[in-house]
């Protein structure tokens, strides 16, 4: 199975997008980082030192600003129209998600095989290789929504 389609079925499960909306908006974490290091299974600190160098990149240049002007087509603009405006929303969205998958596809290449962490480790282990660590309870809530 690819990392975008287990991706997918991950953010699917019931408590997946709370707890990596939490991580991203309260604790400047990269969901994307943590999802690959659970599918990866890996707790390497090189590796993961790695992928969040690539992430970090790559945040910065397509996820944030791609997020923020999502963000801020959502109220209404007047005077342009809401259909429009809700229209070019929906395409910088699908941008979004087309940055996100191919972060994730590259973090995969970084990884060759399963490390065997399990999912809390991983997170962790990923959180701390990221530039602040979320608080451990934010973490095992994601963990627990992977399960």
């Amino acid at each position: 199975m690819s990392i975008w389609e287990w991706a997918l079925g991950a953010y699917a499960q019931p408590g997946v997008p709370e707890a990596c909306l939490r991580l991203q908006d309260e604790y400047g974490q990269n969901t994307s980082l943590l999802l690959w290091a659970v599918y990866a299974e890996t707790k390497d600190p090189a590796l993961l030192a790695r992928a969040a160098e690539a992430a970090r990149a790559w945040d910065a240049t397509a996820l944030k600003p791609l997020r923020e002007v999502r963000r801020a087509l959502k109220p209404p603009l007047p005077p342009f129209d809401d259909e429009a405006r809700l229209s070019l929303r929906e395409e910088v969205k699908a941008l979004e998600l087309a940055a996100e998958r191919l972060l994730l596809e590259t973090l995969a290449d970084l990884s060759h095989g399963q490390g065997g962490a399990h999912a809390l480790e991983a997170l962790e282990a990923a959180s701390l290789a990221w530039d602040k660590p979320a608080p451990a309870d934010a973490l095992a809530e994601l963990a627990a929504a992977l399960s």
